[in-house]
């Protein structure tokens, strides 16, 4: 059913925000989860892609847990690679709750998102998340960025693990024409919130994406992808020398390998 807020917003549907979470959707590789890997800059993108990642999240200052990267940033990362990419939207750290000058900008970022990179709207997504005062999903901020998005998906980032309620927020989210979450299930990592993620991937029936990320290493990877039954998971793969923010492309190789080493236990 729909909610109020999302029956009718500038002429748009119900049925249109629900189309708009099923083309959003994605087909992990055959046989085997999706790899995400956060990036915070170009070349981290680049040696990412190069290692094998299946999608790419670009962001800025990841020490403040990932900020909205330059526009210059995106055209370089499209142009440069050939996976999809998301890009953050988030004016600052420090918590997922904007007055409505911080939400302004968002809508400005998204609407710029989907205007300079018209050409690239196949490859491209919006990474996002705005909570009320009392951590419910924001609804009205929500549908105003999904209607800013057009038709590039929406992902609710890590804001979602601080929701209290989150079998109601997943209804939220879906009912407004997100794409998918991103979540450890409310734990401190994916693995210890792998049940959560398991009911709540059973719960969204296919109507949007469950990422898993939060502490997703080579080690645990599989076991993370095996308790939950997701399909698509997202990590850092952050590099221990030079810029503190870079990716270290043999961490990547070596989730992948992992993954692909699960499967390969599975199957013999």
């Amino acid at each position: 059913m729909c909610r109020p807020v999302t029956a009718m917003r500038n002429g748009r549907s119900c049925a249109g925000t629900s189309t708009q979470a099923r083309l959003g959707r994605v087909t992990p590789p055959p046989g085997r989860a999706l790899v995400e890997i956060c990036v915070g800059d170009a070349a981290s993108a680049v040696a990412a892609a190069d290692a094998g990642a299946d999608r790419l999240e670009l962001c800025a200052d990841l020490g403040a847990g990932g900020t909205t990267p330059s526009l210059g940033a995106v055209r370089q990362v499209l142009a440069r690679t050939t996976v999809p990419v998301r890009v953050m939207v988030r004016p600052r750290g420090g918590g997922f709750r904007y007055d409505t000058t911080e939400l302004a900008v968002m809508l400005d970022d998204v609407a710029a998102l989907r205007e300079s990179f018209a050409a690239d709207r196949d490859r491209l997504g919006v990474v996002t998340g705005v909570l009320t005062g009392d951590g419910a999903v924001d609804e009205d901020a929500t549908a105003r960025l999904v209607e800013a998005a057009g038709p590039l998906p929406v992902v609710f980032h890590k804001a979602f693990d601080e929701v209290p309620e989150q079998a109601r927020a997943l209804e939220t989210l879906a009912d407004l024409g997100v794409a998918a979450v991103l979540t450890s299930g409310g734990a401190a990592d994916a693995l210890t919130g792998a049940p959560r993620l398991a009911e709540l991937r059973e719960q969204a029936a296919g109507r949007l994406d469950l990422v898993a990320g939060g502490g997703i290493r080579a080690h645990n990877v599989a076991e993370v992808i095996r308790r939950s039954g997701v399909d698509q998971v997202h990590l850092r793969a952050p590099a221990t020398e030079g810029w503190p923010e870079a990716t270290d492309p043999a961490l990547v190789r070596e989730v992948l390998a992992a993954v692909e080493a699960s499967i390969r236990s599975r199957s013999s």
